[in-house]
């Protein structure tokens, strides 16, 4: 799907408003609107090179609908933060020995990794400036 735009992206407010005015976006509030909005993504995916910035613009819109009711209809359990970490270190291809400086060792890792020591709120500061993710998915 097309990306996160940057924000300083100039957007042309009349020919945002005239690419609004042929499918105006709406609130996701049923499955069926959520198959249109979806639907009207995948057109504008499909012509990503070509897309004029108030497309792309729409094209985030939409993205951000699409979420925010997927979020809202089907919210992901809290994941135990050792099963979290392991599931990041798995995406990003990294070891156990690659994080090990950012736990105290090898030996917290590997305790941490395995569900038998809890993650401390330093040693989640640092998995947060690291991973970019937010303290209290490691805590």
């Amino acid at each position: 799907m097309i990306g996160r735009m940057n924000a300083s992206l100039a957007i042309d407010e009349k020919k945002y408003s005239r690419v609004l005015s042929h499918e105006p976006p709406r609130p996701i509030r049923t499955g069926h609107d959520l198959e249109r909005a979806i639907a009207r993504l995948e057109k504008l995916d499909e012509r990503d090179e070509s897309l004029s910035p108030e497309e792309r613009e729409l094209a985030e819109l939409y993205t951000s609908l699409i979420e925010a009711y997927e979020n809202r209809r089907y919210p992901i359990p809290h994941t135990p933060p050792h099963e979290f970490l392991r599931a990041l270190l798995e995406d990003r291809g990294l070891s156990q020995a690659d994080i090990a400086p950012l736990l105290g060792g090898r030996g917290h890792a590997s305790e941490i990794l395995s569900g038998k020591r809890s993650i401390g709120k330093a040693q989640a500061k640092s998995l947060t400036a690291h991973f970019g993710h937010s303290v209290e998915e490691f805590i």
